[in-house]
């Protein structure tokens, strides 16, 4: 393990330290930086996204995928967590928090659209940062890219009843622009670039393919800094003009997280999962699609409502805490099947 992966959660937090100085100092550059957008969609964001999963696409075999069928007790951990139980849970904690613990200190308008918010990264399990956090804890590649995939099939269908039902509105309408670029960026355009390095290397330097992956790692530390750096830098004033709200959303945020991970995690131990399989589907249900969560989050309730912001703190909170779990699930993969 290198100088930045055994550090990484604390170059993490400088870099979390950078972007609210540097947005707070320079708002006009950062500013410049989202406008680069498509579809709710940063593109800087996104490149740097691509930089960091790139690494894990190229150890993906798609002759060993067939394999994750004979495994399927990881996947349907997996869904049950995430389509059954998450959503459920998100919309319990938002309503226990602010309609009786923080009733005292949000009005009852500011506390619906909070717990909305929370409602709507609830209903969008993640796409991009899980293979991440899955390489982090040496996670099965394959299985991981299964894991996302059917997670985005079923998101196709189940996202909007199920956030029309917790939000108690007739109708959601699903932003596909930003939900189908979000999977071609994330999943689709890396897999395929993935596919052809492999298939590259193993029809002509096959014995290169290792020295590959041990140059483009740290690239993918690269990227992960980075994103944090504009995320922060992008709600820099934001989290200046309003930490005691950012505090108030992220403790039910948080207990949700820890609790579904911890749910999930100790489920794949009980069920004799391997580790490699059982910590990516703890990563899964733990982290948000929060691209998505934000998109519709403004549709409905506009860009300076309460939801919005809810779904912000959810992006803000997510890499230091998925951070903390892959810390968690390392230190503890001997209470698993060994791969």
């Amino acid at each position: 393990m290198g100088l930045f992966e055994r550090y990484l959660s604390v170059w993490v937090a400088l870099a979390m330290l950078l972007g609210v100085i540097a947005g707070n100092l320079t708002p006009g550059l950062f500013q410049l930086v989202a406008s680069f957008e498509y579809a709710q969609v940063n593109l800087v964001i996104a490149l740097f996204i691509w930089v960091m999963i790139y690494p894990m696409m190229v150890q993906i075999d798609f002759s060993a995928i067939k394999d994750v069928t004979k495994k399927p007790k990881g996947i349907v951990l997996t869904l049950v967590v995430n389509w059954l139980i998450k959503p459920f849970t998100m919309a319990l904690l938002g309503w226990l928090f602010f309609r009786v613990l923080f009733a005292d200190w949000v009005d009852p308008q500011t506390a619906t659209e909070y717990i909305a918010g929370m409602i709507l990264l609830g209903v969008a399990p993640c796409t991009a940062m899980v293979f991440v956090w899955s390489q982090l804890t040496k996670g099965d590649a394959n299985y991981t890219l299964v894991q996302v995939s059917i997670n985005d099939i079923i998101m196709i269908f189940a996202f909007a009843p199920i956030s029309a039902l917790l939000l108690g509105v007739s109708d959601i309408t699903v932003p596909w622009s930003t939900l189908i670029l979000s999977v071609v960026l994330y999943v689709l355009l890396p897999l395929l670039a993935g596919v052809w390095t492999r298939k590259f290397f193993a029809t002509k330097e096959p014995e290169k393919l290792t020295a590959l992956l041990a140059q483009i790692k740290p690239w993918s530390v690269f990227g992960l800094l980075a994103t944090v750096v504009l995320l922060f830098g992008f709600q820099a004033q934001t989290i200046l003009n309003q930490p005691l709200a950012i505090v108030l959303i992220a403790i039910p945020l948080l207990l949700q997280t820890y609790g579904i991970f911890a749910l999930t995690y100790f489920a794949g131990c009980k069920l004799h999962l391997p580790h490699n399989i059982a910590a990516p589907a703890g990563m899964v249900g733990a982290s948000n699609f929060f691209e998505l969560a934000v998109a519709v989050a403004i549709s409905l309730f506009g860009l300076n409502s309460g939801a919005a912001l809810a779904t912000v703190v959810g992006v803000l909170v997510e890499v230091p805490v998925m951070l903390s779990l892959v810390w968690f699930a390392n230190r503890t993969s001997h209470w698993f099947l060994r791969n």
